[in-house]
């Protein structure tokens, strides 16, 4: 990551494709550009943009597309894994390209603390390089683990993405910041938590999926956090919450590609399977918030 976690706002975008699946390099110029052009300079591709689904023989394809495409001074960090075969025969097409880092995608299953902690110290080193956790559940390592990769100098930077009903109440992340420099910390679920996340735990940066949409909105609120204005980066967090409730009650992945495109900012296509589109009833919930999102953060490009 940066050498500051806050310089910008970490998009988490989605990956646009054409109907036989091929890249879709225009539209996913236009959605960086967008990204951007709001004040965005770390764009990390991972489960947004459905790398759990990425073949290896596209996978350098995709590389070199979005290093082909983002500004020099932007940062692309993509994803590998999530099981060990693939994060070892991804290494080495990483290793061959000028990446800050890459992410570890969390594995679901099948899976042990030690092993895993096994396998993200081999991944780190056939890479070369410290790479990015990716937390999002208790049980895919334990804050000891998590502790020691850092100790060994394997970890860059951790997202932190384990979703609590109530943000405050979370004696994981508490445990975490206390064995892990908390500025290696970034809150890694989208706007609804990061002030939380920002004021009790002292995290200082954020991801997020609809900023996709929002980019000036959503920096705007990292802004208003770095400035300590909490009623301000509240009623800027409020503005994404309609968008985001529809993220949770469909699926945060499928709503975020599609909506990017019904918001008419890039037509993101389909969706690599095993995931899918959504379908009409589900795009018709998810067009006007999407639409109105959009709508709020071009009305704060003109009033800049």
């Amino acid at each position: 990551m940066h050498s500051d976690p806050g310089k910008s706002v970490v998009a988490v975008p989605p990956l646009a494709r054409n109907a036989d699946l091929t890249l879709n390099i225009k539209a996913n110029a236009a959605l960086i550009r967008h990204l951007e052009a709001g004040g965005v300079s770390t764009l990390m591709y991972g489960g947004n943009a459905n790398f759990y689904h990425l073949g290896l023989s596209d996978y350098p394809r995709v590389l070199d597309m979005l290093l082909e495409l983002a500004q020099p001074s932007s940062w692309i960090i993509p994803s590998a894994g999530p099981d060990f075969g693939k994060l070892m025969d991804q290494a080495r097409y990483l290793r061959e390209r000028p990446f800050p880092t890459a992410m570890v995608l969390p594995a679901s299953g099948f899976a042990t603390d030690a092993g895993t902690a096994d396998g993200i110290s081999r991944f780190a080193d056939a890479l070369g390089k410290p790479v990015i956790l990716y937390l999002k559940a208790e049980s895919y390592l334990s804050v000891a683990s998590v502790a020691r990769l850092c100790d060994k100098g394997l970890v860059s930077a951790i997202k932190y993405a384990i979703v609590r009903d109530d943000p405050s109440r979370d004696p994981y992340l508490s445990q975490l910041v206390t064995a892990v420099d908390r500025s290696r910390i970034i809150s890694g679920i989208g706007e609804r938590p990061a002030i939380q996340h920002w004021r009790q735990f002292g995290l200082r940066g954020f991801t997020s999926g609809s900023v996709a949409i929002a980019p000036r909105l959503s920096s705007a609120l990292l802004a208003a956090l770095k400035a300590e204005a909490y009623d301000e980066a509240q009623r800027l967090r409020e503005i994404f919450l309609p968008f985001e409730n529809e993220r949770d009650g469909i699926n945060p992945t499928r709503v975020l590609h599609d909506g990017v495109t019904l918001a008419g900012i890039a037509d993101m296509g389909p969706i690599l399977p095993l995931l899918s589109n959504l379908d009409d009833a589900e795009r018709a919930r998810v067009a006007p918030v999407a639409r109105e999102l959009q709508m709020r953060d071009a009305a704060l490009a003109k009033a800049a």
